[in-house]
């Protein structure tokens, strides 16, 4: 039987594993930038990590290789297109505009706004518990991430560049608190949706804009970086939510920045330089006071009836139908009567108090 504690330290492990694949595209990304136009790029991204889900996601279907995840359900998908719309569509037209009128200092800056806006919405729109020591850490990792990204004095420019990438990681912001509403169902399917339709968006923008498609294995190349930096991260990034929530993932995920910065520096030759030992400094101090967090009082569980992966664990105390498999993990629809308990916790599925 897994642990609340058990429990935490997966969602903390699967964060921390979309943050470093999604970091180490970056450096990757930008290299690719030298033989393809930016727009037609995060259409390649996109769409190398919707197609390749889509492609895993039809072999295990065809060998018959249960994942015992919930698939999405008709209820799921209001959620599931308002992320969709949001981070996929709204966010990357915004996030365009916005760096063609903004200078790349004050963009940068600016784009660290996403993990801070995405905290508090979960707070304060969505009511995601959080103490003191919470939001000290988010401020420890928040002020790193500007620190890793500051390079000099901002070039304000015109505002509306900045109002409209403020407006991107609104988007985006949003995104990753609606995605936390459908956490509970198969991973691999909200990412390989959100890769296929923001990739066809993005695409269609480059055409739109006359991009030029880049010769050689660029097109292969950025399918791969996509798929693993935008699929397999987001998968995991859909996992973590499951597990801690959205404001301790997006913590975590905004380490991201922080891991392009070392894989760069290590492997494509870029200087060690004091903001990027200042910025390890302070998201170090951020990261140690969210693992040490303990959070525990009694709580009630309301009835709930809903469908997810599952162990039969202090949580999880049905009796199966007959037709319904004993092998755990498993998914079903299953109803949790009213319970009322004290344990450490956390903003899982079943703790959004």
């Amino acid at each position: 039987m897994k642990t609340r504690a058990g429990s935490r330290w997966t969602g903390i492990i699967y964060a921390a594993l979309a943050a470093a694949l999604f970091g180490a595209s970056t450096p990757f990304a930008k290299v690719l930038l030298g033989a393809t136009e930016p727009v037609l790029l995060a259409a390649l991204l996109y769409l190398g990590s919707g197609v390749g889900l889509t492609i895993w996601l039809v072999i295990n279907r065809w060998l018959r290789t249960s994942s015992n995840e919930a698939n999405l359900s008709r209820s799921d998908l209001p959620w599931l297109a308002g992320a969709i719309t949001a981070g996929g569509i709204v966010a990357p037209v915004l996030v365009l505009f916005g760096l063609s009128l903004t200078a790349a200092s004050t963009a940068s800056l600016l784009l660290n706004l996403e993990g801070v806006l995405t905290t508090l919405l979960a707070w304060f729109v969505f009511r995601e518990n959080f103490d003191r020591r919470i939001a000290l850490g988010m401020l420890f990792i928040a002020i790193g991430g500007v620190v890793l990204s500051w390079a000099g004095k901002p070039e304000l420019g015109l505002p509306w560049g900045a109002i409209l990438i403020v407006g991107a990681c609104l988007m985006w912001a949003i995104d990753n608190n609606l995605t936390r509403k459908v956490s509970a169902t198969d991973p691999m399917q909200i990412a390989a949706l959100k890769g296929l339709i923001a990739g066809t968006v993005n695409f269609t923008i480059a055409l739109m804009t006359g991009a030029r498609f880049p010769a050689g294995s660029a097109i292969p190349a950025a399918g791969i970086v996509g798929f693993l930096g935008y699929g397999i991260s987001l998968t995991f990034f859909v996992l973590a939510l499951r597990y801690i929530g959205t404001a301790r993932t997006g913590a975590y995920f905004s380490l991201a920045p922080f891991i392009g910065a070392l894989i760069s520096i290590l492997f494509l030759g870029d200087a060690l330089t004091a903001s990027f030992i200042v910025a390890a400094f302070l998201m170090s101090v951020g990261v140690y006071l969210h693992l040490t967090e303990h959070h525990e009082h009694k709580h009630t569980h309301v009835s709930l009836e809903h469908d997810h992966k599952h162990m039969h664990d202090d949580h999880h105390q049905h009796v199966h139908a007959p037709d319904q498999t004993s092998t755990e993990p498993h998914s079903h629809p299953h109803r949790h009567e009213e319970l009322t308990h004290v344990h450490d916790h956390f903003p899982d599925i079943h703790h959004q108090h």
